[in-house]
């Protein structure tokens, strides 16, 4: 991955794919003012080089599964093999190891409401301390901008979808509960593969994947390393803000350029944030200068990020 560097196709590709991560080659193509040949070559060379790839994940809210927050301190020596079976289970959205292999979180989806399962990993002998709270609601409503200001304006409306025209829950059909793990793995695979997989016909699966997409279930994440984009330093926050000014603090933040995620969570942090940054000095000063500044930030705890195990989806 080290030995690929981004130009501003590639810039452009990866943001176009934002936008919808299963856009015709030929449409990108057609907006980006290139070959379709290219657009595609582009693609298979960052895919194959584990740069990038599109996965298809399901908006939990709409699905009716809770999202459980769950951090975990430990042993280094057992990090590794720990995140990495983490990341193996099919409930586990996100597995990132931080503070030099000493501490684990993640992101289990849960169905029907239900409590993180907690039962298993309470009696791993590494795990010295468990910490769980329920992830309440997402703030922000739009990727990292590091990864996403390549494109015109006049380009990001040619290229992005009608919004969800539905928001009310869903409840998963027998071909859903086939289809969408297919799509974790590949969200741009065809039709006739998708088909194969699942053992349904070609026609019933395109119908169900455009109506998916359509009332916003099925959502399309591009995975790229921030480090590509000229991106060191990540970092976890945990944040204790007085309740009348959560809404303000956690819409505040939403709006930074170092925002990756704002989200309001159950405990004495009630509001996380990851932030991505230049370097270690870039971060300083969003600690120091932003986050603590703002009115209502009465506690933060900080972590840097040491490496990411999953990140939306099963390891391919």
């Amino acid at each position: 991955m080290d030995s690929v560097t981004l130009d501003v196709l590639d810039l452009r590709l990866l943001h176009a794919l934002q936008l919808d991560g299963r856009a015709p080659f030929s449409k990108i193509a057609d907006v980006l003012g290139v070959s379709d040949r290219t657009v595609a070559r582009r693609f298979g060379r960052l895919r194959s080089a584990g740069i990038a790839r599109v996965a298809g994940v399901p908006d939990s809210r709409r699905t009716g599964h809770a999202e459980w927050l769950v951090r975990l301190r430990g042993l280094p020596s057992a990090t590794a093999p720990l995140a990495r079976a983490l990341a193996r289970r099919p409930d586990t959205a996100w597995v990132t190891v931080l503070s030099s292999g000493t501490e684990i979180v993640c992101i289990f989806r849960v169905a029907e409401e239900g409590a993180a399962p907690l039962d298993g990993l309470g009696r791993l002998p590494q795990i010295t301390q468990i910490d769980a709270q329920r992830l309440l609601r997402p703030v922000m409503d739009h990727r990292w901008i590091g990864r996403t200001s390549a494109l015109t304006e006049e380009q990001i409306t040619a290229l992005r979808p009608p919004p969800a025209a539905d928001v009310s829950p869903v409840r998963l059909t027998e071909l859903d509960r086939r289809l969408l793990p297919v799509l974790a793995a590949d969200g741009r695979a065809a039709y006739s593969n998708l088909a194969q997989q699942v053992g349904w016909s070609e026609s019933a699966v395109r119908r169900r994947l455009e109506e998916l997409r359509r009332t916003g279930v099925l959502q399309l994440d591009v995975e790229v390393a921030p480090r590509l984009f000229g991106f060191s330093a990540q970092c976890l926050a945990w944040l204790t803000v007085t309740p009348a000014q959560l809404g303000s603090v956690a819409q505040a933040l939403a709006a930074d350029p170092e925002a990756a995620f704002v989200g309001t969570t159950t405990g004495i942090y009630n509001l996380i944030v990851i932030a991505i940054c230049r370097d270690a000095n870039a971060l300083h000063a969003y600690l120091t200068d932003r986050i603590s500044c703002l009115n209502g930030v009465d506690r933060m705890e900080t972590a840097m990020v040491t490496s990411y195990t999953k990140r939306t989806a099963p390891l391919p």
